[in-house]
């Protein structure tokens, strides 16, 4: 029986891909029979098809661009991963210039930038799935903290929106996956920092992470694996149909239709 999901021969670049659901989508990619070029600002050991860059920067946007080419020789699927927030607490008024630029520089320009450079690989050859990984905050962003990082994954889903509508008719799909809370390396230090902070246990710890967003009525976060699984789907041939869409995976964190 063939398999529901086959990428043989499909050449894929994912950002972000050496961490948490970056990694496993890389991983999944791999397994299913794509080639899968990714990146990160530092290699570690494990590593393979890879190159270093740094995306936040139109230098480290234009080497990873160059690298497809010469590694891959052409693109079909191409997986922006990569995001993240260092912005501080404490409002709107904590939001210099450098933080705003810096969180832009992080979660919308790398995809914008690469997008530019790559895509016309996949108009020349007639087709491919490109896939924007934004968030559930921009749509539920939390003041305190996320305001920077919200507006800037805001931005990629629209950007991703209107390029979808404009690279449909030549062939090119374009989704959206907005994960919530995902269980990662980084995330399982958060929850342990709050568990130690109040004097309790690692299910204590994701009980108030969990308190924090609201509440996630599946009980859990996602595992990493959980979305790249929802990731290899819409850059597969299964997809063939859906553009232009935007799939949530929250356990159901987002409270409205």
């Amino acid at each position: 029986m063939a398999p529901f999901i086959d990428l043989s021969g499909k050449r894929a670049l994912v950002t972000g891909g050496t961490q948490g659901a970056g990694a496993a989508t890389v991983a999944l990619l791999r397994d299913l029979g794509a080639r899968v070029l990714t990146t990160a600002r530092s290699r570690r050991k494990e590593d393979r098809d890879f190159v270093a860059a740094d995306l936040t920067t139109a230098e480290g946007c234009a080497l990873v661009a160059g690298a497809v080419g010469t590694h891959l020789g052409g693109l079909d699927i191409l997986v922006h991963m990569l995001g993240g927030s260092s912005a501080p607490g404490g409002g709107f008024a904590a939001l210099d210039d450098e933080i705003w630029r810096r969180e832009l520089d992080l979660n919308l320009f790398p995809a914008l930038r690469l997008d530019r450079a790559l895509i016309p690989m996949m108009l020349a050859q007639g087709g491919g799935a490109v896939v924007h990984v934004t968030s559930i905050q921009r749509s539920m962003p939390l003041p305190e903290a996320t305001t920077a990082y919200a507006a800037a994954k805001a931005a990629l889903s629209t950007y991703s929106k209107s390029l979808s509508k404009e690279l449909a008719p030549k062939g090119i799909r374009v989704n959206r996956v907005s994960p919530g809370w995902i269980e990662t390396e980084a995330s399982v230090r958060l929850a342990e920092r709050l568990a130690s902070e109040a004097g309790t246990d690692y299910a204590g710890g994701k009980a108030i992470v969990m308190a924090a967003l609201g509440g996630i009525p599946l009980g859990r976060p996602a595992r990493p694996s959980e979305v790249a699984d929802l990731i290899a789907f819409l850059a597969s041939d299964r997809a063939a149909a859906i553009t232009g869409a935007e799939y949530v995976i929250d356990g159901g964190t987002v409270p409205t239709v």
